[in-house]
């Protein structure tokens, strides 16, 4: 509450204001607002801090602020490197099971090639997360969205092109047909293709017209300066998501429609299961992410990351890993526990 006053003079942080209803000589002595100080008894107007500082407590002088960042020395980041990282050992671990099995019926069975690019493709999305921790750059900025897009789009053109290889071997051609095989390896080729090119023309015209660039965000955090990584042509980013969303929408609507095949190793209720996941992940984020700030908005997209791979790799990869180690007999577990161990 402001200080009623004749002839005292106005503390630090304060400023004089006249009363209007009192003699001349009273006044008013009114604590500074936000972002505002008064180093000198009865100033007649509080001075606004500048940009990359604060007031103080007492408002009687200003402190620099501190810059902040999604750090691997923050609880929260550390946290979400750690999970990257052993989700991506865990992809190179079952990497590893399909390659040493590679001549098993499921392995086959299911597209080994696919299943190999697939793998890679979820490793490599868990890695790129890290890009998103640590200080925006000028590279950093440039890149991390560009390829986290770019890997996405050829980790879900891999699952489309699973897709459509259910619906060629059950539904189309008679089965042992030489056609047959050549559909199915030209059709998985192409698919995968088209539907990493057409992600990298997206990120290329990106780059091309408004690219990422360091940012700094001098308002959200009080006493912080959060350096960012500035979208650039939000356009662009909503792109890339919006195609990654096309690609598993058009996945999850052609796995749910087979999803009823006799066949034992068909995948189409496994990859049903992890778009509904990855879907329902990514509407989430956008979401959350429209109404987050700061430091917070970087640790939404990567929890997104993780949370959307590790469900194509929970539910496509599990279950056959399963099958390899669990169902085929003690001689197999042995063996492969023999070739992991140094």
């Amino acid at each position: 509450s402001a200080l009623h006053a004749c002839s005292e003079s106005c503390p630090l942080g304060f400023s004089k204001i006249p009363d209007d209803w009192r003699p001349f000589c009273c006044f008013d002595c009114v604590p500074c607002p936000d972002g505002e100080f008064a180093n000198e008894t009865d100033i007649g107007k509080c001075i606004r801090c500048p940009e990359d500082q604060y007031p103080n407590e007492q408002r009687n002088q200003c402190l620099r602020k501190i810059t902040a960042f999604l750090s691997y020395e923050d609880t929260l980041g550390a946290v979400l490197g750690s999970v990257a990282i052993s989700f991506a050992a865990i992809s190179a671990l079952i990497l590893g099971l399909f390659i040493h099995y590679r001549d098993t019926p499921i392995v086959r069975a299911n597209n080994r090639n696919l299943s190999y690019l697939l793998l890679i493709s979820l490793m490599l999305c868990f890695f790129c997360s890290l890009m998103f921790i640590g200080e925006p750059r000028r590279v950093t900025c440039l890149l991390r969205q560009m390829i986290f897009g770019v890997i996405f789009s050829v980790a879900l053109s891999a699952v489309l092109a699973k897709t459509f290889i259910v619906v060629v071997a059950f539904k189309t051609i008679k089965p042992g047909s030489i056609l047959k095989m050549w559909m199915v390896t030209r059709l998985s080729n192409v698919i995968v293709c088209c539907g990493s090119i057409i992600q990298v023309c997206i990120c290329a015209v990106w780059l091309g017209t408004y690219p990422p660039f360091p940012d700094v965000d001098m308002h959200s955090e009080f006493g912080q300066i959060i350096l960012l990584c500035n979208e650039g042509s939000t356009l662009a980013f909503y792109c890339v998501l919006g195609y990654l969303g096309f690609l598993s929408s058009l996945s999850l609507f052609i796995a749910f429609l087979v999803r009823s095949l006799p066949d034992s190793f068909n995948e189409a209720k496994t990859i049903t299961f992890s778009m509904v996941v990855f879907c329902s992940v990514w509407i989430s984020f956008i979401l959350t992410y429209l109404s987050s700030k700061a430091k917070t908005m970087v640790a939404v997209e990567i929890v997104s990351i993780l949370a959307s791979s590790a469900s194509l790799l929970g539910f496509i990869f599990l279950p056959k890993c399963y099958v390899i180690l669990l169902r085929s007999g003690g001689h197999s577990r042995k063996k492969f526990f023999k070739w992991v161990s140094p």
